[in-house]
């Protein structure tokens, strides 16, 4: 039996039973069933500011009502054909992307391949990467604590290799060099062996970690020099988030090809791979396909999202916000220092309490998470307010200054906060 929950809403939901799911997930501590601009709202119609956006994903906030009106417009009109046959949807949006990877006013002269998410982005920037390589040539360099996506072969990419033991032998031709460490890189992109590198520009599932300012750079460079292709994974930095478009505008590389997702459909699950035309000229019909990718469904919430963001200047607004939020995390008490870029930004702690902050934080009505021990990850709406930037700020002040007396903190910890700092 399941007893009837009436938020204060006015939305009636059943307890949750959730006995048939396999537990890939630990057991949530609330279930939200609304949400409005930056706000959710639980089963008991308790209101929590949301300054994870779902992993990077509502990034106009929740149920936006542009995105919500493209969404059911689309439904009541054409949801799905299959790839059979055309839509007129996904080809404005392919040329939207193609603009904005090339700043935003002129097209950058890419294609598009749409996909669910941003795992499949990645599934799709692999294999374009081997056949325009060929198959001698198949090999892909990634970075050492990098997170691509959980099927077989992104989740070979990935430089977590915590998350790959349990699913042993992993897809051969992947290789992992540390981040940020470009003798490292340079010493394993074997012209002979090496089809592409895959990176992210800032790692956000470790924990918001952002390499020296040369190091895409001379990645490029690399690639340039000996014929290998530069894969920039913007699936969490993309689309505005980090004060640009994309996070490599920021030092003004050009990639082969980007993989992007989250943020492109405002909640609506779907993800894009764009590579230069010369390159996805070497996919021919029936090398990769989506039943789903590219549907008019998705991609009326892809276009609608990218109208609002457009219309928004959500680079600017990110780059505005974040900087508010990063001088206010900088004055919290137990904040050694804070990294990365515009909003999605990490507060790095002076000590292990990251999940206890968390904990405490989703008590008192504010959701963040802990990608590691000793970092809390911020990664609001991109039309977050100030006002809403100042509340979250204030309940964390309470939150780890209480903590900060309960952990304590070394003079080992102190002298290390500046080692941190990428």
């Amino acid at each position: 039996m399941s007893a009837e929950v009436t938020t204060s809403g006015g939305v009636s939901v059943d307890a949750v039973d959730r006995s048939a799911l396999m537990h890939n997930y630990a057991d949530p501590t609330v279930t939200f069933v609304r949400g409005e601009g930056s706000t959710l709202f639980d089963t008991e119609g308790r209101p929590y500011l949301d300054f994870l956006s779902g992993l990077a994903v509502t990034s106009l906030g929740h149920a936006h009502p542009v995105v919500a009106e493209a969404i059911a417009t689309q439904a009541r009109t054409l949801s799905h054909v299959s790839n059979l046959f055309g839509n007129v949807v996904g080809p404005e949006v392919a040329v939207t992307l193609d603009r904005l990877i090339g700043g935003g006013t002129d097209r950058a002269g890419g294609q598009v391949f749409f996909a669910n998410s941003g795992a499949e982005a990645i599934e799709c920037a692999i294999k374009l990467a081997r056949r325009w390589a060929g198959p001698s040539r198949y090999g892909v360099v990634a970075t050492r604590d990098a997170f691509h996506g959980r099927t077989l072969a992104a989740l070979a990419a990935t430089g977590q290799f915590e998350k790959q033991t349990a699913f042993v032998p992993m897809p051969a031709g992947f290789s992992h060099v540390p981040f940020g460490d470009i003798d490292a890189m340079d010493a394993a992109c074997d012209p002979a062996l090496v089809a592409a590198v895959l990176v992210e520009p800032i790692q956000g599932e470790a924990g918001v970690v952002v390499p020296s300012s040369d190091y895409l750079g001379a990645v490029r460079q690399i690639c340039t020099e000996r014929n290998i292709l530069l894969m920039v994974d913007e699936i969490q930095t993309g689309l505005g988030r980090t004060g640009r478009w994309f996070a490599f505008q920021h030092l003004g590389i050009e990639p082969d090809v980007v993989t992007m997702a989250k943020a492109l459909g405002n909640g609506m699950p779907v993800g894009a791979c764009w590579a230069r035309a010369e390159v996805a000229a070497a996919f021919v019909p029936g090398d990769h396909g989506s039943t789903f990718g590219g549907q008019p469904l998705a991609m009326s919430a892809a276009r609608a999202t990218l109208s609002v963001m457009e219309a928004e200047d959500v680079p600017a607004r990110a780059a505005a916000a974040g900087a508010r939020l990063r001088a206010g995390l900088e004055r919290l008490p137990g904040v050694s220092h804070v990294r990365g870029e515009g909003l999605l930004l990490a507060a790095v702690l002076v000590n292990d309490f990251a999940g206890p902050a968390c904990a405490e934080a989703l008590q008192g009505g504010l959701v963040i998470n802990a990608p590691r021990a000793n970092v809390l990850r911020f990664a609001p709406s991109l039309l977050v307010s100030d006002a809403d930037i100042d509340r979250a700020l204030a309940s964390l002040s309470r939150i780890l200054a209480r903590l900060v007396a309960a952990f304590g903190v070394t003079e080992d910890e102190e002298e290390s906060g500046a080692d941190d700092a990428r």
